[in-house]
């Protein structure tokens, strides 16, 4: 028996058992079909999320030696020409020859993002530097998608940017999200205007009219930055509407794809839905497979695909998603009766498809995409990786789990270019110099440790791949400053990308106390004061908490970046006004690194594992 077919075996004997456990709402990997019907449409949903840029593929976790590459792509797995090539593949499989068995005779397409198509770094800033269309546009439109479903990371550098990447279609394809608002963005309401951006969209396949309601996060205005993009929280009410909207219209078969951060948060969803057929979820990242399901080396299977979850009616609703970095093209098959009711899937070809260019599933990149998108890319790249900015005597730790739980230099060393940053810029934009600065952990990104010797410009993109700008944040009142530190201490000793990285001061805290509470989403409104921090003391000496109390003074001013400043990570600085000051953190880095340090690193300003700002006692 193939891996394949056991897998089919598994997941039919369970369907039986998800009879037992339908009114928990959630079940795992088990089919929803109670007995064989006959369809009269077959629809194959292929989809991406998440691709974040990663256009040049990725390498896998070198366990497993495969073979050759393939085509002349960089990396063995993953990249846009190849996501490109594959997608076409299985369309083509889809829809030619005799139907496989348990298929209908009448077989459609409709191929999908989920969102987050791109993502700051030194792949994007190729992208940028070129300008539209930005190569990210081109290479997501050479995959012929029907539709884009609007993620948090398309907002990372401001609604103008993110209009411009939607400029890069031309118009093709339509950008879907029901519960946002763009009319205060002049450039994004444009696309409205247009219906490029819109709520839903139908699509017509061989006949038959197929719907689907887009969702993003509700977290959006602390994880991104929209502006004024509004976003309304409803989210099983603004899905409920538009499903019965299109019923309405005659429209049987309904998609909800949500990127919402987390595929828990679709399954929590679901069991408020009606009328909706099918849930692809986006923005988490988590890897669903089963047996059999090949995957790129290190990467495991987190549950099964699909999930199963039951909705308002009492229907078993299929949820999938897939992770992103154009490792994998995800493809779930439902089939329908005439009535438009899904009433199985197809358990051998709803999986998460690898995108590789080695082993037995290997494929060669589209050309076309090579030649125009990941091949100017590396050369933009290559020559970052060429300029050297500084040399280290001491690597520096910017592993996330670190950055996101306790001091590290090279944190200390991010924190300090802010301060530097704002404190040459100060006088031209008309601010006081900072005393303090602030930098988020989940806005240092390389995930790595950097060895000691050359630090590139390259470099500097991975750590602070973000279009955030170094903000200065005049008179913050002092017990504003220890709640601020509350909030990056309130996971400890988890990792959160709350957790801060300072620069200007020193501070002590105790995991035995009150964590601040604040509401999510809410740009850092605080239910439950922290406890935590019991000592902060400047570098000048001046004692800003003492025994857990604040101490009476004046205020304090602050560098950070401007996601912080605008509450993003909830970060509660409470509306205070702020002003940027004309310099991207990642080129505060960059800039610290050659003339703040002039080009040196050393074990005594930077020593690992830090220098003792930040210090838990208990």
């Amino acid at each position: 028996m193939s891996a394949r077919s056991s897998r089919r075996s598994r997941l039919t004997a369970a369907a039986a058992a998800a009879a037992l456990v339908v009114s928990a709402g959630v079940t795992g990997s088990a089919s929803a079909v109670a007995a064989p019907q006959k369809p009269a449409f077959t629809l194959h949903v292929l989809f991406t999320n998440d691709a974040e840029s990663a256009l040049l593929g990725v390498d896998g976790d070198g366990s497993m030696d495969e073979g050759p590459i393939v085509d002349d792509g960089p990396r063995p797995y993953g990249s846009a020409s190849r996501m490109v090539a594959l997608a076409k593949k299985l369309r083509a499989e889809a829809t030619r020859g005799k139907p496989p068995a348990g298929q209908a005779a009448k077989r459609g397409v409709l191929t999908l993002s989920g969102g987050d198509n791109f993502l700051a770094g030194p792949e994007f800033a190729a992208s940028l530097d070129k300008g539209v269309p930005f190569y990210d546009s081109l290479a997501h439109k050479a995959m012929g998608y029907d539709l884009s479903i609007i993620g948090n990371h398309e907002f990372d550098f401001g609604p103008e940017v993110t209009a411009q990447f939607i400029d890069g279609f031309r118009g093709t394809v339509p950008f879907v999200s029901a519960n946002l608002d763009v009319s205060g963005e002049p450039a994004l309401q444009s696309h409205a205007d247009r219906g490029t951006i819109v709520a839903t969209h139908v699509v017509k396949i061989r006949g038959e009219r197929v719907g689907v309601i887009g969702l993003t996060t509700p977290e959006l205005p602390s994880v991104s930055s929209p502006r004024n993009v509004k976003v309304d929280p409803d989210l099983a009410g603004i899905a409920n509407w538009h499903a019965g909207y299109l019923e309405a219209k005659g429209v049987n078969k309904i998609l909800l794809v949500s990127h919402l951060q987390d595929i828990d948060n679709e399954l929590a969803l679901v069991p408020k839905l009606r009328g909706v057929d099918a849930v692809i979820g986006a923005g988490g990242g988590e890897i669903l497979a089963d047996e059999g399901d090949r995957l790129i080396p290190g990467d495991q299977a987190e549950r099964g695909f699909p999930l199963w979850a039951t909705d308002a009616q009492g229907k078993k609703v299929p949820v999938v998603t897939t992770t992103g970095d154009y490792k994998y093209l995800g493809r779930l098959v439902l089939n329908f009766d005439r009535k438009g009711t899904v009433i199985g899937i197809d358990e051998e070809q709803t999986q998460p498809v690898r995108v590789s260019g080695v082993g037995p599933d290997a494929i060669k990149g589209d050309r076309k995409v090579r030649e125009q998108v990941e091949k100017p890319v590396a050369d933009y790249i290559e020559g970052l990786a060429d300029k050297v900015v500084a040399d280290s005597a001491v690597a520096l730790d910017g592993v996330r789990n670190n950055v996101r739980s306790k001091e590290t230099n090279l944190g200390n060393l991010m924190a300090d270019a802010l301060l530097w940053a704002g404190k040459q810029q100060a006088a031209e934009y008309g601010v006081p110099e900072p005393q303090v600065s602030i930098q988020n952990g989940g806005g240092i990104r390389n995930d790595s440790v950097i060895p000691t010797g050359p630090v590139t410009a390259l470099n500097t993109y991975e750590i602070a791949p973000f279009a955030n700008f170094v903000a200065v944040v005049p008179d913050v009142p002092r017990e504003t400053l220890k709640q601020l530190l509350e909030r990056g201490v309130a996971a400890a000793p988890d990792a959160s990308g709350a957790f801060m990285q300072v620069g200007g001061l020193r501070f002590t805290y105790d995991t035995s106390k009150q964590a601040q509470v604040v509401e999510p989403g809410s740009g850092g409104t605080i239910v439950t004061p922290g406890e935590r921090v019991q000592e902060v003391v400047l570098d000048d000496g001046t004692v800003i908490v003492e025994n857990g109390q604040v101490v009476d003074g004046p205020p304090v001013t602050i560098a950070t970046n401007d996601f912080s400043a605008r509450g993003g990570d909830d970060y509660p600085f409470g509306g205070l006004p702020f002003t940027p000051v004309g310099i991207t953190y990642q080129g505060a880095l960059e800039q610290y690194l050659t003339d703040g340090l002039s080009g040196k690193v050393t074990a005594e300003d930077y020593p690992e594992g830090g220098e003792g700002r930040i210090t838990p006692i208990n």
